[in-house]
């Protein structure tokens, strides 16, 4: 009897990640429309260029704050993240600002390199781990910022995933092109460090571009 319902628990586990992948990859798309992961209980994140920033842009609808903060990223010395009450809805926007300045300096690429937050392998990423920093602000435990020779990341922790410890990864589009990967992160065995990871492609044209843009001001 025992056997029998060990069995039917993991039948219903399974069946139930079954179903969580195919609603998160319905907006998938084929990657000729550019349509993107969607994030349960987030909106976006969107990412632009202003000047020589990267801005990654992201509202939690299911989070109210009655103020903001901006924060300094560890590392970073011209780079930022700032949380504060959304204007177009009840919840809270979040703006990470990477100056590619930081991003080209060259003494990030000396950081000790890491895994996602709990020690899982980064997806997408040969060796699993890259240099970066962690740190944590208020409602959000076990930030990490990446950077390697051709990629740029962030991870965003996220409750309530319930991916089972899974991972699900697709192309990331801004303005129609891709520009990376965006995974979404199930919680571990402990049930923690679960997220979303954004991982920008900086290789070859895109990174001669980004310097490019870096240099104009």
């Amino acid at each position: 009897m025992k056997s029998m319902e060990l069995a039917k628990r993991s039948k219903l586990v399974f069946m139930s990640l079954l179903l969580s992948v195919a609603v998160f990859t319905t907006s998938c798309g084929s990657g000729k429309d550019g349509a993107n992961l969607e994030i349960p209980g987030v909106t976006g994140p969107v990412v632009s260029l202003q000047q020589d920033d990267v801005l990654v842009t992201m509202v939690f609808d299911n989070l109210q704050l009655q103020g903001g903060l901006r924060y300094a990223i560890p590392k970073y010395p011209n780079s930022y993240i700032e949380i504060s009450p959304d204007l177009q809805s009840n919840g809270t926007l979040m703006a990470v600002s990477i100056s590619l300045d930081d991003v080209f300096n060259g003494n990030l690429s000396k950081l000790d390199p890491q895994s996602l937050p709990g020690g899982r392998a980064l997806p997408g990423v040969a060796s699993g781990r890259l240099p970066a920093v962690a740190f944590s602000i208020e409602k959000f435990h076990n930030m990490g910022v990446y950077l390697g020779p051709d990629i740029f990341g962030i991870f965003i922790p996220v409750k309530g995933l319930n991916l089972q410890n899974s991972i699900i990864t697709a192309r990331f589009y801004a303005g129609g092109d891709r520009v990376g990967n965006l995974s979404l992160i199930g919680e571990d065995q402990d049930g923690e460090n679960g997220g979303f990871l954004l991982m920008l492609d900086m290789k070859g044209s895109v990174k001669k571009r980004l310097k490019k843009q870096a240099k104009k001001y």
